[in-house]
């Protein structure tokens, strides 16, 4: 454990090492804060990296990572912050192939607090058993959620959101446009 613990210690370093233009940005949000162009939800996949996949850099994204990408209180209660207080346009619901959430869904009763996460992506799902359509499913149940929970917020109303899957074999996002 000890050495995991040093592992993240190491890593921390180098992180604080950056060039100069990332060091002068580093020090510029935490003087000015942030303003995030885009709210990612997304799951908690270590594969899944919003700030690689996109290329953004600090600052850009505003990122809310769950098991599943499922969306509870906490979840919209974040997105509400990032929309209506840092003035946030675009949303981004943003699943993944190969999601370990969405299999555990399709399979068994998990039993335990992952029953939380599966039972909310099973709603989402029906009766599919394709792991890649269920994420899709997923993605739209999310969609559809956010859009339905936000439709009369006076502040977040004509933010704009999307759901998109991330293909962990290929690298390539695709936008789900028809939802």
């Amino acid at each position: 454990m000890k050495d995991l613990v040093e592992k993240l210690i190491a890593g921390n370093e180098r992180y604080r090492q950056i060039d100069e233009a990332k060091l002068r940005l580093r020090v510029k949000l935490a003087k000015e804060g942030q303003h995030p162009y885009a709210i990612v939800i997304c799951c908690s996949d270590s594969r899944v990296i919003p700030e690689q996949i996109f290329s953004a850099e600090l600052g850009d994204l505003f990122v809310i990572r769950v098991a599943g990408n499922v969306l509870d209180r906490h979840q919209i209660g974040s997105i509400e912050y990032a929309a209506a207080h840092l003035g946030t346009e675009l949303i981004v619901l943003l699943g993944h192939t190969g999601c370990g959430a969405v299999e555990a869904a399709l399979g068994p009763d998990p039993g335990g607090y992952v029953k939380y996460i599966t039972d909310d992506i099973l709603e989402a799902v029906g009766e599919e058993k394709d792991p890649d359509k269920a994420c899709l499913l997923n993605v739209r149940h999310g969609v559809e959620r956010l859009r339905r929970d936000f439709a009369d917020h006076p502040e977040i109303k004509n933010v704009k959101i999307v759901g998109a899957v991330y293909d962990i074999r290929s690298g390539t996002v695709s936008i789900e446009r028809g939802i």
